[in-house]
């Protein structure tokens, strides 16, 4: 166990199936510059979106758990999947530990669009969750939402492929029910989805914008970590580590273009390790 550091100097754990949840660390990484963090990667189990509720919900406490066992003071669980499957009862199992998670970002895009008509990209785990047909009731406020299930899409980033005419082919294939309604607005619904963001463009053009809930949580977070009195002080930037439960060197070739364009990466302590939950 890491257990660094205490109070306000304890890391913040990131949790997500793959690799996905990068896409909302480098969002903490830029706005949170001086707080340690861990992240978990549980690519042994991914992808979630292709898993029963009973196994997310299963495979989310048990990886929250061992972040806790790691000494974190807040956890992120960037993965909307598991977050509409086991957010709440994650919450009611450690009341005393901030969890901040994700939704489709259906409200922003929705007060945004122009044509009335907005996309959603997401897993069938999250889609299909009470928790999105509540946000879509919720705040859709008479804008038409359209949703398509982003299959492959997982494990295509989970295999790199991000741009290109593969990755543009599956994504014409995929969206395009999407291209016969007006939509303005495209919400990606899974962290693993801004990965894609070059090939996105390609496929629907520059009158569609993308809307990436990530930076709308380190934001979130961030005031979190000031309203709980646990916003890190230290002069000296926290460490970093990588934890993934599948092949390391995969993990490290994609991580590592990441971190390296991070905030204040050369200054700081970073670590990879495989682990098995």
């Amino acid at each position: 166990m890491l257990r660094p550091g205490s109070g306000r100097d304890r890391p913040i754990g990131v949790f997500d199936s793959g690799v996905g949840g990068l896409s909302v660390w480098r969002e903490l990484a830029r706005l949170l510059p001086g707080e340690g963090m861990i992240y978990l990667a549980d690519q042994a189990r991914a992808p979630y979106g292709e898993r029963t509720r009973e196994e997310v919900t299963q495979f989310t406490h048990e990886s929250v758990a061992w972040l806790l066992a790691q000494g974190v003071k807040l956890v992120v669980v960037a993965c909307n999947t598991a977050s509409a499957a086991a957010l709440t009862s994650l919450r009611r199992r450690w009341p005393d530990t901030p969890i901040v998670g994700m939704e489709p970002a259906v409200k922003p895009a929705s007060q945004r669009t122009r044509t009335g008509h907005v996309g959603v990209l997401a897993t069938p785990g999250t889609l299909q969750a009470d928790r999105f047909i509540s946000l879509v009731a919720r705040f859709a406020n008479g804008v038409h939402v359209h949703t398509v299930m982003g299959v492959g899409l997982v494990r295509m980033v989970e295999e790199g492929v991000l741009d290109g005419p593969d990755a543009e082919a599956r994504l014409r294939a995929i969206l395009a029910p999407l291209q016969e309604a007006p939509i303005d607005q495209l919400v990606l619904g899974c962290t693993h989805f801004p990965f894609l963001e070059a090939a996105l463009r390609q496929v629907l053009g520059d009158g569609v914008e993308l809307v990436n809930p990530a930076p709308a949580v380190a934001r979130h977070t961030r005031r979190t970590l000031e309203q709980a009195g646990l916003l890190r002080t230290a002069p000296h930037p926290g460490p970093w580590h990588f934890f993934t439960t599948g092949d390391l060197a995969r993990f490290k070739h994609f991580v590592h273009p990441i971190v390296d364009s991070a905030w204040m990466a050369s200054e700081r302590w970073i670590t990879f390790r495989k682990i098995t939950i």
